[in-house]
């Protein structure tokens, strides 16, 4: 009868447990899903105004349904500028996105290597003036470096926003030394019994295992590029050099009515890549910088 009775007990608490954990549970959801909301709230937003009439955008700003679908607003801010479609801004995107990517990647593994499993001297202190210029602004070189490019007679061209990213890129070349630290040396000195060298065991041992870093990388660098501003306004100077990122100013005329829904419009042509890249690669983004920070 005891042992009833006990039993009864032990199954009134577990009874009265179960609604306690299905509200925190509830809570939670209801709390993530808000804040995700939230985050996304000015991506819907900007979604919902490319697809309003011009005068109808400001006017019903709190609305996300439009009263009207206007897709003449994509149709309008495809057409460009002055004879250059958006096309072209698209294409000139990629083109410096691509290819600095590439080149911040495949440069910064290289020097990643070095500092990770070659012994020379004053690695420890090369390594350390890295790190500093982690912690430099871009506005502190920007000057320096446009009368750099100007004297080498880059300016109205790619090359100064392509070129330096060759020479590899501190937080990329951080990110794959710590990721390298974690592979054992002993691979290395097994590839190297074998009759591997050095650069044979960088690219059949030790660049199959970094993906996850590579990946990473390269998702950082191809967002960074895309989204620069600042740079494609120093040294591009004619329209059809444009990027989409400097191309979208062009949309806002300070003597003239700004078309607000081609700016809207492109502007969400302008998410669809990153978004697509992101959602392809997202999980090698945490596995990347979680593994980047453990020590071998």
């Amino acid at each position: 009868m005891a042992m009833q009775q006990a039993a009864n007990q032990t199954a009134g608490v577990r009874t009265s447990a179960l609604p306690k954990r299905a509200i925190k549970r509830v809570g939670y959801h209801v709390f993530v899903g808000g804040l995700a909301l939230l985050m996304l709230y000015p991506i819907l937003w900007l979604v919902a105004s490319s697809l309003k009439p011009n005068d109808e955008i400001f006017s019903t700003a709190y609305s996300l349904i439009p009263s009207k679908l206007e897709l003449g607003n994509y149709v309008t801010g495809w057409k460009g500028f002055a004879g250059t479609t958006f096309a072209t801004f698209l294409k000139n995107s990629l083109i410096i996105s691509i290819v600095s990517t590439i080149g911040a990647v495949i440069s910064s593994a290289l020097v990643g290597y070095s500092f990770a499993r070659i012994s020379f001297w004053g690695r420890g202190f090369w390594f350390g003036c890295m790190m500093v210029t982690m912690m430099l602004p871009h506005d502190v070189t920007m000057i320096s470096q446009y009368v750099m490019f100007a004297k080498l007679g880059w300016l109205g061209s790619f090359k100064p926003i392509l070129v330096p990213q060759f020479f590899a890129t501190p937080f990329f070349v951080f990110l794959i030394v710590q990721f390298i630290r974690t592979i054992p040396k002993e691979m290395d000195e097994a590839a190297k019994m074998d009759g591997c060298s050095r650069y044979g065991i960088f690219f059949r041992i030790i660049l199959p295992m970094i993906v996850p870093a590579l990946i990473t990388s390269t998702i950082f660098s191809f967002y960074w590029r895309w989204d620069d501003f600042i740079n494609p306004l120093l040294y591009l100077n004619r329209p059809e050099l444009y990027p989409m990122s400097l191309a979208l100013k062009l949309f806002l005329d300070a003597e003239s009515i700004n078309n607000w829904g081609g700016m809207f419009a492109m502007s969400t042509v302008s998410l669809l890549p990153i978004v697509i890249v992101f959602f392809i690669f997202q999980k090698y983004i945490v596995e990347g910088i979680s593994t980047s920070g453990l020590k071998g």
